[in-house]
């Protein structure tokens, strides 16, 4: 009896779903994964299948050797306009109102759900290969938590942003808060886009720090974070992962500490051929051509 009572919620939470068609995959280009958000009819909204989703695609890619690049971008009139929110809050409101479930275990559902949602976007930091954001039109809540855990941010010029979960009633929980700060580098203008949920454009994310890039329109955009993906991807994949692995290890360290760890990092991967092809192609004004990883 007590099983069944929960029986619904542990299956929410479960990560044994089939894939989804709400985001897809395809290899760009030699080594350049596109992953792109495809739920236009809701403007790229986010449902916890989604972040499982998510998760479970830039996974793969990580460890996958023909990927050495990851473009994320949004199909339709939206990059991703935040949360689905009948279905996400109806999924919560099944909790709260249940009354077979005390304080506690709500709680411990509330803390999985998060925890799901979270890693749906830290998997994006997490992976080995560089990730970049395609922006255009909304960029909303979970938007941002999306593209703050991304390595490059490029938008269109329509595109608008907004911190936008006080507007809800709730503190951004997916990863925003968190990373903004690293990101932009201002405590005051973040703490105001946060607690004001106001939106701002384009002009004023390049203004912050938020985005490096501003293109005309949705697919010269898109067009553009490929075409950057497909440089990085002819690069030698050992210097480009080590590269993004030491940039988030000294954005939460010492530079102390920074040193020490790409001394340890390097003590093995320097012992790589790539050295050796990327020399003799400079020398010889020929492209390399680097070795999976």
């Amino acid at each position: 009896m007590q099983s069944s009572r929960f029986g619904h919620f542990a299956r929410l939470l479960s990560t044994s779903r089939q894939r989804l068609a709400d985001i897809e995959v395809s290899e760009a280009s030699p080594y350049v994964y596109h992953v792109k958000l495809n739920k236009p009819k809701k403007r790229n909204t986010f449902t916890l299948d989604m972040w499982k989703e998510s998760r479970k695609i830039v996974d793969e890619l990580s460890v996958n050797p023909k990927c050495r690049v990851i473009v994320v971008s949004g199909e339709g009139k939206s990059f991703c306009a935040g949360i689905d929110l009948q279905e996400g809050f109806g999924q919560l409101m099944e909790v709260f109102e249940n009354d077979q479930m005390d304080a506690a275990r709500k709680g411990r559902f509330m803390r999985e759900f998060i925890a799901t949602a979270q890693d749906g976007y830290t998997a994006l930091e997490r992976c080995f290969k560089p990730v970049i954001a395609a922006v255009h039109s909304h960029c909303i809540g979970a938007g941002i938590d999306l593209i703050t855990a991304c390595d490059i941010r490029l938008a269109a010029k329509d595109a608008v942003f907004s911190i936008k979960e006080v507007d809800v009633g709730l503190a951004a929980d997916v990863g925003t808060l968190a990373r903004i700060q690293k990101v932009v580098g201002n405590d005051s203008i973040t703490r105001e886009l946060a607690l004001t949920a106001r939106n701002f454009h384009a002009d004023e994310a390049l203004a912050y720090g938020l985005i490096s890039k501003i293109y005309p329109d949705q697919a010269t955009t898109v067009a553009a974070a490929l075409e950057m993906a497909a440089t990085i991807a002819s690069k030698s994949p050992i210097a480009v992962q080590g590269t993004k692995v030491n940039l988030n290890y000294g954005r939460d360290h010492s530079v102390k500490e920074s040193l020490d760890y790409i001394q340890a990092w390097n003590m093995s991967q320097l012992n790589t051929e790539d050295l050796m092809k990327s020399a003799m192609a400079a020398m010889t004004k020929e492209k390399a051509e680097f070795n999976d990883v």
